[in-house]
């Protein structure tokens, strides 16, 4: 599935409960499973580290979906590589 098909199929599914909880309260969903990516990482379970990937990305297009941006278009900037110095792998001297 690519990543704008993704988007649509969570405005489909969970558009309205998400306008309905609004901007800030699907952030704080957003939020709490990143939280729970970090005790699957720090677990160590393959399995559950990919479900929260995977509930982390719904979660986060679905707060595209409410910002009104377009994840293909946002995710764009880093075709070239790093969207700072352009490099594939990055060459920035900070640490990004």
């Amino acid at each position: 599935m690519r990543l704008r098909e993704f988007q649509e199929l969570m405005e489909r599914t969970y558009g309205e409960r998400d306008r309905a909880r609004g901007l800030a309260g699907t952030f704080m969903w957003l939020a709490e499973e990143v939280g729970e990516l970090a005790a699957a990482l720090r677990e160590g379970n393959r399995q559950e580290i990919a479900e929260e990937l995977g509930d982390c990305l719904a979660w986060l297009l679905s707060v595209a979906n409410l910002a009104g941006v377009d994840a293909e278009q946002a995710v764009a900037r880093y075709a070239g590589g790093c969207p700072y110095c352009g490099a594939v792998p990055c060459r920035c001297t900070s640490k990004r």
